[in-house]
């Protein structure tokens, strides 16, 4: 099953997204517009928190990722950045942002349904990578499993693991900008849909007007990232 979730986890996890979305209404906590506000506050707080945690793995330490042929691939062992607090920082920086997600919807059937998902997708895909991890490199990694918590981040020490290390922006940029634009995207569309879902267009065109105006800028800005990444002009390590 983590094989089969591991080659078709980014497809798979967006259109269940997409479908529970659609399946399902938002709705207000206590019938409050004011509670929900709130509501949507916690929710983009804690989709900024994972995403946080995801662009200091990646400017740390870079880890291959999507695998080779849609198969579980590592060449080396990385256990240097945060990869050395928490054997999956990427993995809980994802759950973190689909949790934010459901949050800004607030559906009761999204979170019985969406949540338990989620987490069987990144559960049986780690289950996998530590198989295919322990048969490669036995015993390195039996140590490290033994020093590191899978899922819960130890920020014990988190700056004397950091010093001598460089951080790139560059890299979080390039890596990044196009997850980035998915969740930014998700949450202005939901703000919309619960704006028009509670209310009328007419009373909320100054608000949907700011939504859209905000999805076109960070489109523009996903295209000019794009744009430079694939004519060569701005390059990771």
């Amino acid at each position: 099953m983590g094989n089969v979730f591991f080659r078709h986890r980014n497809w798979l996890l967006t259109v269940v997204m997409i479908g529970l979305f659609v399946a399902f209404r938002p709705t207000y906590p206590r019938g409050s517009a004011y509670l929900d506000a709130w509501l949507d506050l916690v929710g983009i707080v804690v989709i900024l928190a994972g995403q946080a945690l995801r662009a200091l793995t990646i400017g740390l330490a870079y880890i291959e990722r999507g695998g080779k042929e849609g198969q579980v691939h590592a060449t080396k062992l990385v256990t240097a950045g945060l990869f050395n607090h928490c054997r999956n920082p990427l993995y809980v920086g994802n759950i973190m942002v689909y949790l934010g997600l459901f949050i800004i919807f607030n559906s009761p059937a999204v979170y019985l349904i969406g949540i338990p998902f989620v987490l069987l997708v990144y559960v049986s895909i780690v289950a996998a990578e530590e198989e295919y991890l322990r048969r490669k490199f036995g015993r390195a990694y039996a140590d490290y499993c033994s020093q590191v918590n899978r899922w819960l981040p130890g920020f014990r020490g988190l700056r004397r693991t950091m010093q001598g290390m460089t951080f790139s922006w560059l890299r979080v940029v390039l890596r990044e900008y196009g997850s980035t634009y998915a969740w930014v995207s998700g949450v202005l569309v939901l703000l919309a849909y619960q704006s028009l879902v509670h209310s009328t267009y007419q009373r909320e065109q100054t608000r949907l007007t700011v939504l859209a105006s905000m999805w076109i800028a960070a489109t523009i800005l996903w295209a000019v990232v794009r744009h430079l990444k694939l004519s060569d002009r701005l390059r990771a390590d």
